[in-house]
């Protein structure tokens, strides 16, 4: 028996004198209230209401437990309040992806707050993300799957370094000291091959055949040498290393060309001295004053998708939940994610390269 829906409905009929305004107050129906009361009769071992009379007028009985069945109501509600509370109280840790932009990541906190739930973010590598997710210590994560399979996708390019002339004037850094004699500091471009940039690849998408060696002139017969292509630590997942790996190779790059960047800061220090191209999202080149050029090729662009801990009474992902968290990591739904400019149809290509 579930003694405080049958409390209610003895509860409400005393306060309505009515067995059918009670259960309209209740949302239920007549009858179900009428059973309710006798089971509670039948429980105490006598009747609560005199149904003798045309309106219902309550027993002494009745009248002696209604002190009671208040209280017991009261304090169920007041449980009810201070779970509630617990549950908004508590920290929930959210896994996401390692550079977020933090006015992204703010989003996310604020909008659990205003949901009444206390969201805490966990900058983690994708493997680390989904094992903390299996064993509880994560509520909920960004997981990565393939784009083909995705709910969100974040379409991934190449940084480069800046064109020579982006922002920056040519002439030497004037001297801290005006009284001292001068200093000259080394241009950032000292060095730095002329085809350390995209910037040529502006307003298109970049397929990795282009950046195989080229002729430097036809008297010599010297040929460039290709920039390294280094990746970040959330692309390395077995899905995205293997087809990036097959996809130089069908574009003639040699094997060792693409490599992991190791910490971020050193890749993008590699990257603005011209020295390498960086595979990233837009956001993150953007943020980090470095050119971007889209990857023609969806297949190896990043998916993702919201799961919640198995290990929760709920594992369901609240939907404002998954969108803040997929703007965080630069995502569109996978319906209507961005395609680079000048790239195949993103079902064919995927279908064509498993």
């Amino acid at each position: 028996m579930d003694l405080l829906a049958h409390l209610e409905a003895y509860v409400a009929t005393v306060d309505e004198t009515s067995f059918s305004r009670a259960a309209d107050r209740l949302g239920i129906a007549q009858p179900l209230l009428s059973r309710r009361i006798k089971t509670l009769e039948a429980r105490f071992g006598g009747l609560l209401f005199d149904r003798s009379r045309r309106q219902v007028a309550t027993t002494e009985l009745g009248m002696l437990l209604l002190p009671y069945a208040r209280d017991v109501l009261d304090r169920a509600q007041r449980l009810d309040q201070a779970a509630r509370s617990a549950q908004r109280a508590q920290v929930r840790a959210v896994g996401v992806p390692a550079d977020c932009a933090p006015a992204e990541l703010a989003r996310v906190i604020r909008a659990g707050a205003e949901r009444g739930s206390t969201l805490g973010v966990r900058e983690l590598p994708p493997r680390e993300r989904e094992a903390r997710l299996a064993d509880g210590s994560l509520a909920f994560a960004l997981l990565r799957v393939p784009p083909e399979h995705a709910a969100y996708r974040v379409p991934l390019g190449l940084a480069s370094a800046p064109p020579l002339d982006a922002g920056r004037p040519s002439h030497a850094t004037p001297p801290l000291d005006a009284g001292g004699p001068a200093h000259t500091t080394p241009p950032l471009d000292a060095g730095r091959p002329a085809h350390a940039t995209l910037g040529g690849a502006r307003g298109r998408a970049v397929h990795l055949e282009d950046l195989r060696p080229r002729r430097l002139g036809a008297a010599t017969g010297a040929r460039t040498a290709p920039l390294p292509i280094l990746t970040l630590p959330e692309d390395d997942v077995p899905y995205a290393r293997d087809r990036l790996g097959r996809a130089a190779a069908r574009s003639g790059l040699p094997e060792q060309l693409v490599r992991p960047a190791g910490p971020a800061a050193t890749a993008l220090a590699e990257t603005l001295a011209g020295r390498a191209l960086l595979l990233c999202d837009e956001p993150f080149a953007r943020r980090h004053g470095a050119d971007w050029a889209p990857l023609a090729d969806a297949a190896l662009h990043r998916g993702y998708e919201v799961r919640g801990t198995p290990r929760q009474p709920s594992g369901d992902v609240p939907q404002w939940l998954a969108a803040a968290l997929a703007a965080a990591a630069g995502a569109g739904t996978g319906a209507r994610a961005a395609r680079p400019p000048g790239s195949a149809d993103a079902a064919s290509r995927l279908a064509a390269r498993g």
